[in-house]
Parts: structure tokens; sequence; C-alpha cells
């Protein structure tokens, strides 16, 4: 029986490694030498696939069949039925609405999506170099060394429309041009890959997707502008992205792609990788070049700007990842095609990290302009279970939440920054309707207030403030007048702050208020939580009418407040409960219920000791 070659995709991004995807490719391995087919098929490690929710997922060619949910059971299956007899296994593939979707092409994640950035990840070898040569890589540096200026670039890259896509949206070719404009006798060219965002990957992935993609992009710019040495600043927590940028510069370095006289063109560029210590600040780029430098990564006022003064005081071009990802497809494809994307300010497409509660979490490219009902419903895959949309959160901990009024906003720069969220480095955070939007502003401010460094006061103490009084509105000892002063405090932050991890830490708190005051409101004056979220705001209540008088939550409650018989049934006192659930887990009978609000009893308890303290004081 004669047997086709066969490539075997198995998607290594992260959340896949997680899942298993390393014991799911030694179980191939094993397999098919049971089979005598190791020469047959191809294991092919490569980076995030993107939908992550699914994982670990892979791809079988020459069919393109898409399994998801692999696990190391089902490899023997997938080599009996697939690669022997050659019928697919219909049970791992995708199966919407009684169809069955055999082929990664036809799954619905993918549809809307356009892939300039991510091109590669998920389809080859992230560490082979022949692989990245194959699909077209270094084709666009060699054009651009033999055959333009280093204005003709910086021209072409004008005429994309590509701006920043690390959060700024800044636009590319005007820093590239300061710096080649500067006669300054050295230059550097930066890629920041300190992506620190909550619930971000979009960097890491492509990092470790397609290494050379991005060392590519790097090299372009730093030959427009006049650079020879580049630095890759990655934080710690991505050694995977550390080890492949590693291995793309020594295998560029090998075959004479980077070094002296590349594609004897006379232009000479060398690189070398930096390790950040997860300090988010260090997204921002004066700390990250201080960081670089051996220095405190804090940041400094501009100007002068990097372009001006940068790393050891000469010009510095600092891109992010995904800036210098689109570069290669860019000199490719042309600046029309790339144009030809997105709306009149916004060019071309943005990769975002769509997770929470919806059924497709992944990664994602789609162009600017989708609207977010788009972005959630069509390559989301719309919310979980019966839950209904509430709000989304744009642009990491420093952007702003938006709620169902706004799911035909379009996804640019501008649309969003007029709505009080922000486009960010691509952190897309969807909440469902059990979610508390106070709690969701504490939990974003708790973590600017962790990450500040400290050097300014408005952010140093202004944040603290402003977490201070989120506490408190959350424990049920909110006040009037607290929404009005977080207002003051987050606009008077934003105005004064050094940098931009202070300047915009305020968004998710300002934007709260300004699409969900009624639960600010309901928290402070009714001292309810809606949602039960908030644990000062919710009780736990036995139903005696359901009580079975079983005594599992008296006997299960760590603190000894419930108490009763079987005849009498239970009560909960209220005032020495601790909301740890363990009654409400334990109950057989589902007697126990959450209620939203404070119970009267300690409403009155509360009274009565801010009474006994006032009178202490008097």
């Amino acid at each position: 029986m004669s047997l086709k070659r066969i490539d075997l995709l198995i998607c290594c991004g992260s959340g896949c490694v997680s899942a298993g995807a390393h014991k799911i490719k030694e179980r191939f391995h094993e397999v098919l030498k049971e089979h005598n087919l190791t020469t047959e098929v191809n294991i092919i490690e490569t980076g995030c696939m993107g939908p992550c929710d699914y994982g670990p997922v892979m791809v079988i060619y020459p069919e393109g069949i898409f399994y998801k949910k692999v696990t190391p059971e089902d490899v023997a299956e997938i080599v009996a039925e697939h690669f022997v007899k050659g019928r697919p296994v219909n049970r791992l593939m995708l199966h919407e609405e009684e169809k069955t979707i055999q082929a990664q092409k036809d799954v619905p994640f993918y549809q809307k999506q356009v892939k300039v950035a991510l091109e590669n990840c998920g389809y080859i070898d992230p560490e082979s170099l022949d692989e990245y040569i194959a699909t077209g890589g270094y084709e666009a540096l060699g054009t651009i060394l033999t055959e333009m200026k280093p204005q003709d670039v910086i021209n072409v890259v004008k005429e994309s429309g590509l701006r920043g896509r690390g959060g700024g949206g800044f636009p590319t070719h005007i820093k590239w041009q300061m710096v080649h404009d500067n006669n300054a006798d050295q230059k550097y060219v930066i890629c920041n890959g300190d992506e620190g965002d909550p619930g971000a990957f979009m960097d890491r992935s492509l990092l470790e997707g397609d290494p050379h993609r991005i060392l590519e992009g790097m090299m372009i710019a730093a030959f427009a502008m006049g650079a020879t040495n580049g630095f890759f600043y990655i934080r710690a927590e991505y050694p995977l992205a550390i080890k492949r940028i590693k291995m793309a510069i020594e295998q560029a370095k090998e075959v004479g792609l980077m070094g002296s006289d590349i594609f004897g063109s006379g232009f000479c560029f060398d690189a070398e990788v930096r390790t950040g210590a997860g300090a988010f600040v260090c997204g921002e780029e004066t700390a990250l070049i201080h960081s670089i430098e051996g220095m405190r990564g804090n940041p400094t006022p501009k100007p002068p700007y990097p372009a001006v003064q940068g790393l050891w005081g000469k010009p510095t071009v600092v891109n992010n990842v995904e800036t210098f990802g689109n570069i290669p497809t860019i000199f490719r494809k042309g600046a029309a095609w790339f144009s030809s994307m997105g709306t009149a300010t916004s060019k071309g497409t943005k990769v975002f990290a769509l997770t929470g509660d919806i059924r497709n979490t992944g990664l994602v490219e789609v162009p600017m302009g989708i609207t977010l009902r788009e972005l959630i419903f069509d390559v989301g895959g719309g919310m979980n279970g019966d839950h209904k949309f509430k709000a989304v959160q744009l642009g990491g901990p420093s952007g702003g939440c938006l709620t169902v009024d706004h799911l035909d906003t379009s996804v640019d720069y501008e649309s969003l920054k007029e709505r009080g969220a922000m486009m960010g480095s691509g952190g897309v955070i969807v909440m469902n309707d059990e979610k508390c939007m106070v709690n969701v502003a504490k939990f974003f401010m708790e973590f600017c207030v962790e990450e500040s460094c400290g050097k300014c006061s408005p952010c140093r103490i202004g944040l603290k403030q402003m977490l201070e009084i989120l506490e408190r509105i959350c424990a049920g000892k909110g006040r009037e007048g607290d929404i009005e002063e977080l207002q003051r405090l987050g606009e008077s932050i934003s105005k004064l702050s050094l940098c931009g991890l202070g300047q915009t830490a305020p968004n998710p708190v300002l934007s709260t208020i300004r699409y969900f005051r009624d639960e600010y409101e309901a928290h402070i004056r009714d001292h309810s939580c809606s949602t039960k979220v908030c644990l000062d705001l919710m009780h736990f209540d036995i139903d005696k009418d359901r009580c079975i008088g079983c005594s599992l939550c008296a006997r299960k409650c760590p603190t000894t407040c419930i108490s009763g018989s079987r005849e009498d049934k239970y009560t909960i006192h209220q005032i020495d409960c601790v909301k740890c659930g363990n009654c409400f887990d334990v109950c057989p009978v589902k007697a126990i219920d959450k209620v939203p609000g404070m119970h009267p009893e300690i409403v009155a308890h509360r009274a009565q000791m801010a009474k006994a303290a006032q009178h202490y004081e008097d």
C-alpha cells in the first residue's frame, strides 16, 4: 500500500503547550514508529495557530484537516484511521450547528481574519530558517538592500499608513525619518517585546511563532535609518521567545543574512537580546532604554524623544514586535495593498489577544475598522453559555470598558479613544453579565498601583488614593462624593503624570463610571452588588422551607456562625459570617441563597459601631 507524504502541524504555542501539546508530539513519534511510518510523516512544531480555546490543535496536510482538543490517547486512532486507512477522525473535528467542519480554512474562527503579521504563525517551523525563506522570508530585505535607498524605504512605510502597534498608534515613518535625518555617528533600533498587559500574548506569540520575520523587519528599519545595532528587549517570563529570537540571530549570521556586507550591499548589522525583569513600566520606551543601559527602568520626560537622544544618548527607534512583523509583508505585497485595508486613519490589520467570557478565545488578526460586534460575536463566537454580553475591556490595564451600546463601534485608534477606550497593544477582555464593573475597575487599579515606578507623585500617590476609594466602595463603606472624587483624581493624574502608565491608568475607572455609574451608586447608597461579586455587599441566607435540617452547613462552617436543629432548621448569624461559601457549596438541597445587598444585621451593627466610635472621639 502506497502512502502519500503527510505533514502533521502541531500547535506548540504557549496555550497548547500548557494543554499538553508536547506530550501529543512525543506520542506521535512512538505510534508512528510502531507503524513504520516515521519516514512518511513530517511532524512540525509550529507557533500559535490562534484558537486557544480549542487547544491542543493540529492540522494535517495535504488535506488541511483541522483537529481540536487532541489528547495523547487520540494519537493511536489518528494514525490508524487517518494515516493508514485515509479516514479522518470525525469526532476530533469541529462541529457547529450539526455541521462537521473538516478543513482549517473553513473554521468560522478564521473567516473574518486577515493574516499579515501572523502570516506564518501556525504554518511553519519557527526554528527553521529554510522554511521561513521558502515562504518569501528575507526577500523584502534582499530587494531593499540591493535596489532601494533608505529614504525610499521610509517613503513606502509612509504610503502604507502603518502606525505603531504598541498602543500609542504613532506613525511609524515619522520615527524612522527623525533618526534617518540625524547625522549621529551611531544609531540604534530596539524591538519592544516587554508585553505586560494582563491577558495579552500577541507579541509573545509572534516572537515564538515567526522570529525571523521580526528580525527581518528590524533589519529593514535599521537600514532605513542608518542603524548598525539592534536590541530585542523581551521579558524573562518569555523563555521560548528569547530562545527562538537568539536562534534566529545565530541562523542569520551563519548564512550571511546578518553581520557585515549583507547581500553584498555594504550594509552591516548586528543584534542581541536583553531580558527584562517583568516591570510593566518598562514597556514605556524611555524606561525600556534605561533598563537596557543597566539602570532602573524609570521613564524620563519627553522631549528629548528617543529618536533624538535615546540609547546611550544616541538616536534610537523603539518599535514593538507587531510593528516589525508588518514590515516584510508591506514590501513584498506593496504599500497600496496594506493601506487598502482599514480606515482612513488606521490602515492595515491589528493582532488581538481575545480573552474572557467568550466561546473562541485566542490570537486573532483582523482588518482595522472591523466592528466590536464582529470581533466578539463572529470571530470570538459570542458569549459562553446563556450569559449576556456586558462589557469589553480594550487596551489592557490602561484601557477602558465599553458596553453593549458600543458593539457597532469601528475598531480603530480614533473611534475607541472617543469612547473612553484605546487600542493599546491589543488585549481584549470580554465580560458577561456576572461581572461587577466596580470590582473590575479595582482589579486594574491594583495592577497599576503595583506596577507604578513611583517616580512622579501624581501616579505614585494619586493611583493609591483611587484604589483606597475603590476598596472602600467594594467593602460597603463608600461615601457620597466618592464617585466625584474618583473622577477628579483620575482627570488630574491623566494630565500630570510623567509617562503613559500614569496618564492612562485612570481609564478603567473613568470609563466604568461613565457607562456603569448606576453600579457605583448601588454600591455606595444601597450597599448592594447586584452581581454578588463584592462579598461585603452580599450575604448568604438559608431558606427554612427548603432546609432539611441535615446540619452539613453548620459542620462545614469555619466560624461556627450557623446554628439550629433538624426541627427548627438552621440560621446564619450574619455578624460572624466570613462569606467563605462553604455552606453554599455543601448544601445537598440548595437551600442556601446568595443574596445581593448587605444584610440588615450588618448595616445595623456598622451603624452602632460608627456611633460608638464617634462618641469615643467626642
